[in-house]
């Protein structure tokens, strides 16, 4: 698994367990009045669930492309 991949998964585990707490604990329970910088934090897990998950797609993207670079030259040898 590449860097960029590993950490693209991290992100989206930190941003969905973050997330997933605030919605679970400060949004659906009753409590006190959910401050400004809260409402920032959950923009940031939010910025950074999505910035995850372009991670691991553009990792995954250049996989194929580096797969399809190695096999190119391969394919061109055998038709000789």
């Amino acid at each position: 698994m590449t860097r960029q991949k590993i950490t693209g998964w991290i992100l989206v585990a930190v941003s969905s367990a973050y997330l997933i707490y605030f919605l679970k604990v400060r949004l659906f329970e009753t409590g006190p009045y959910i401050d400004r910088h809260e409402w920032l934090r959950v923009l940031g897990a939010a910025v950074c669930l999505f910035l995850g998950v372009m991670n691991v797609r553009l990792a995954a993207r250049t996989e194929r492309q580096r797969a399809a670079r190695l096999a190119a030259p391969r394919e061109s040898q055998d038709h000789r």
